[in-house]
């Protein structure tokens, strides 16, 4: 990988055979079948259900200087933007920096309270990718997700550092990690077990 001052990380909570979501999401279920009610379901509930156990990889996933999501992570809304969708997580949204979302329709930015501005992004993962850099300056870039996104950046060559939560659940379907993606060689740098999640990070190499 290229040598850079900040370093991009995708962040992904994943079923034990790589799911990052089921089918059908919707707007009371974003993260579509996968088993259970809520706003995270099962694939997020290590976040809710035990906070202090978890809490490093919880404020870790933060701390970046700027964020990349697909449309699909940010919200239901498909096709034009013919609703003010502005995102799952309220008017404060945890991110407290620029936000880059990857669509193919047209919308102005949109200024959140504490600090977070969604910036709309039609031309592409590498445009949004330079576009968040310039905006993190020295810190890091974190894609968020979901996992088509991550599997983009992934092909082309544009992630240092994957931090995976492993769930023991499985789904049936749905969208998973490394679909498509060609064979990359990861050297595992951190791994913790906690009661109801694995966290490892990898360092992507090639």
């Amino acid at each position: 990988m290229t040598t850079r001052t900040g370093k991009v990380t995708c962040e992904l909570s994943i079923s034990a055979h790589g799911y990052s979501a089921g089918l059908n999401q919707t707007e009371d279920r974003p993260f579509g079948d996968d088993g259970a009610d809520g706003w995270g379901g099962k694939l997020h509930a290590w976040m809710f259900d035990s906070p202090e156990e978890n809490r490093a990889e919880v404020e870790r996933m933060n701390v970046a200087k700027a964020f990349i999501m697909g449309r699909n992570m940010f919200g239901p809304v498909r096709g034009e933007w013919d609703r003010q969708w502005n995102g799952w997580w309220g008017d404060n949204p945890p991110f407290h920096a620029p936000v880059f979302v990857l669509t193919h329709y047209p919308r102005d930015p949109q200024p959140m309270d504490g600090g977070t501005t969604y910036h709309f992004v039609t031309d592409g993962i590498e445009s949004a990718l330079k576009r968040a850099r310039h905006a993190a300056g020295n810190g890091d870039v974190s894609i968020h997700g979901g996992a088509t996104t991550i599997n983009q950046y992934l092909t082309a060559g544009l992630v240092d550092e994957l931090r995976l939560h492993i769930v023991p659940v499985t789904l049936g379907a749905g969208t998973r990690l490394f679909d498509g993606v060609p064979a990359l060689e990861l050297e595992q740098v951190e791994s913790r077990a906690a009661g109801s999640v694995t966290h490892v990070t990898y360092r992507v190499l090639s």
